[in-house]
């Protein structure tokens, strides 16, 4: 089958390679014409050090093969999905699948990627989010790695479970799609705090406190927007939780580190170099917790650091010291 990958970062590029590994007809699309004939010429990407790029994985910055492809992957960073979903969308054949594998949630209109996609496609077409614990560094060196696609429509998530499927590449599927884009999305929230947490050095104890009770944040929120609490026990909530809170593979994490050590926020973010997910995602927690009036103490202090400059120091006292709680309270239901 002709698939056409829309984005070559690291995680676009792992997705190609491992599509072409199951025995389809890849290419692989970059924005940049430069970027693109770097990638053709050197045959690596720099954000997969050491992985090299087959000559059968086409490499382009045109949209030619989007019109034949059965399936079409759209691999940009989330700030990017509208504007190239709304690029493509004239060209898609009838019947093509759309396969989200970005993670995040637009600024000010608050709406997951897959929304997005669906507004900018006229819902015309099946759009699946994949998601879970998967560092593109690690899927493209084809280390045993654990995904859900998720999709209203089962038979569409079963067609990208096929597709994706591989002895190193495990696909489950989910009819949770509200679940399990706003489990993606909000970890990286969470990454950036433990990140902060580690980078001030208060230890394992506060990273375990962050990631649980993060947890109970993120299936709180979840919940009220429709989604199911048990789909963030699941690979796209706990699972991506931890292997982005505990991993130096996570760009969020290493954000947090800087800004723990007392970097500024962009200066942190700069120097991570490439897009922190979790940065953008704060903004949204924070203005649908607002608008929904779900309590999320942690999104809100990492909204308070990220954006109104407040210490480090200050919020983890403000955490601290809430007042007591139960473990299950569930007024939030």
């Amino acid at each position: 089958m002709k698939i056409t990958v829309l984005g070559s970062g690291g995680w676009g590029t792992a997705l190609a390679l491992l599509l072409l590994d199951n025995g389809n007809d890849v290419t692989l699309w970059s924005f940049d014409p430069k970027e693109a004939e770097v990638l053709c010429e050197r045959r690596e990407n720099p954000l997969l050090a050491g992985v090299p790029l087959p000559e059968e994985l086409k490499v382009t910055s045109g949209f030619d093969t989007v019109p034949h492809s059965g399936l079409v992957v759209l691999a940009t960073p989330s700030f990017a999905v509208r504007a190239t979903a709304r690029q493509v969308a004239p060209l898609l054949a009838p019947g093509t699948v759309i396969v989200s594998v970005a993670k995040g949630i637009e600024k000010d209109t608050n709406l997951r990627l897959t929304q997005i996609i669906e507004e900018e496609t006229g819902g015309k077409f099946p759009v699946v989010a994949l998601s879970g614990p998967s560092h593109a560094e690690e899927v493209g060196r084809r280390v045993p790695t654990g995904v859900v696609a998720a999709c209203r429509d089962m038979e569409a998530a079963q067609y990208v479970q096929d597709v994706f499927m591989s002895p190193r590449f495990r696909v489950y599927t989910n009819t949770d799609v509200v679940g399990v884009e706003l489990g993606a999305a909000l970890k990286n929230v969470l990454a950036l705090c433990c990140g902060i947490s580690d980078g001030m050095g208060l230890g394992d104890n506060t990273k375990a406190l962050l990631m649980t009770r993060g947890m109970t944040e993120m299936a709180r929120l979840g919940v009220a927007l429709g989604g199911r609490k048990e789909t963030f026990a699941g690979l796209s909530g706990m699972g991506d939780l931890i292997v982005t809170c505990t991993s130096m593979h996570s760009r969020n994490r290493r954000c947090g580190i800087l800004i723990g050590q007392g970097k500024k926020v962009r200066e942190a973010m700069d120097q991570v170099g490439a897009t922190v997910e979790g940065y953008f995602a704060a903004l949204s927690a924070h203005q649908l917790s607002e608008k929904i009036g779900v309590e999320m103490p942690i999104c809100q202090c990492a909204y308070g650091v990220l954006y109104e400059d407040r210490p480090v120091g200050t919020v983890v006292e403000q955490l601290m010291t809430r007042s007591k709680r139960h473990e299950e309270d569930r007024s939030w239901l």
